[in-house]
């Protein structure tokens, strides 16, 4: 457990160490000390801007994201156990699944406003889905038939074996999807949003607060740090019985 930690701390330790050292006497405008911006980071994110900034893009991010997780799971075991379905939606969605979601943005901002929040969950649910949707087919297409045939023989209902079999196929879904909700938040807020991280690093950037601006950057990288956290506690709770019998078919051989 230890060395665990020690591993996973080390190289963000040494980098920030690097960071330091290398413009610890920086005059450049736009490398500004490091020691600079730790010192305007507090002042600048742990008050009111928490508030006003952090919260509403925490609270898009989050919402689009579990709706398309919803979507994602309830459309791909749809897709997954019908032939007839997945033969009929498979050239669509490899047809959606092609566009990236940042080119979306600015259509989506004007069917749905730039001002409001509608826009970015929309942008943020829709470059998620895709992720969830196609390995949660994949992961649904996967599951043997003999758990199937079992589930038929107690009359259980089908969702019960899908499921949990297809469970680390949507959670490798999910895992990748969570990263591109990140990027697209911030994308979706440099066009027009009157808050959030991403349009006030827009907004610091403008006004030439380099130190502030570079503050929203460690603020984003943390955000990630932690959601990626809380993700991997889940999983880890969620699929507890797939390491299991992944451990114990290890032992056995």
């Amino acid at each position: 457990m230890i060395r665990r930690i020690v591993a996973a701390v080390a190289l963000p330790v040494v980098l920030i160490a690097l960071w330091w050292l290398l413009t610890a006497n920086s005059t450049s405008y736009f490398w500004p000390p490091l020691a600079d911006i730790l010192k305007v980071l507090p002042d600048t994110w742990f008050g009111e801007r928490a508030r006003t900034d952090i919260a509403p893009s925490i609270a898009r991010l989050l919402i689009g994201y579990l709706c398309a997780l919803v979507i994602g799971v309830a459309a791909g075991v749809a897709i997954g156990i019908s032939p007839v379905l997945r033969a009929l939606t498979e050239p669509s969605l490899e047809f959606f699944r092609a566009i990236p979601p940042p080119v979306l943005v600015p259509v989506i901002a004007l069917f749905a406003g730039y001002t409001g929040s509608l826009s970015k969950v929309i942008t943020i649910a829709l470059g998620c889905l895709w992720p969830i949707l196609l390995n949660t087919v994949e992961g649904v297409r996967g599951v043997d038939e003999v758990l199937l045939d079992t589930a038929r023989s107690y009359r259980l209902p089908r969702h019960s074996v899908i499921l949990p079999a297809a469970g680390p196929q949507i959670a490798a879904g999910a895992r990748q999807a969570l990263s591109i909700a990140v990027i697209l938040m911030v994308i979706s807020e440099l066009f027009g949003a009157s808050n959030g991280i991403g349009a006030s690093v827009v907004q610091f950037q403008r006004s030439f607060a380099v130190p502030q601006m570079w503050t929203g950057i460690i603020v984003l990288g943390l955000l990630g740090v932690l959601l990626s956290l809380i993700f991997r506690v889940a999983e880890h709770r969620a699929l507890a019985w797939y390491r299991g019998w992944r451990d114990a078919e290890r032992a056995s051989r």
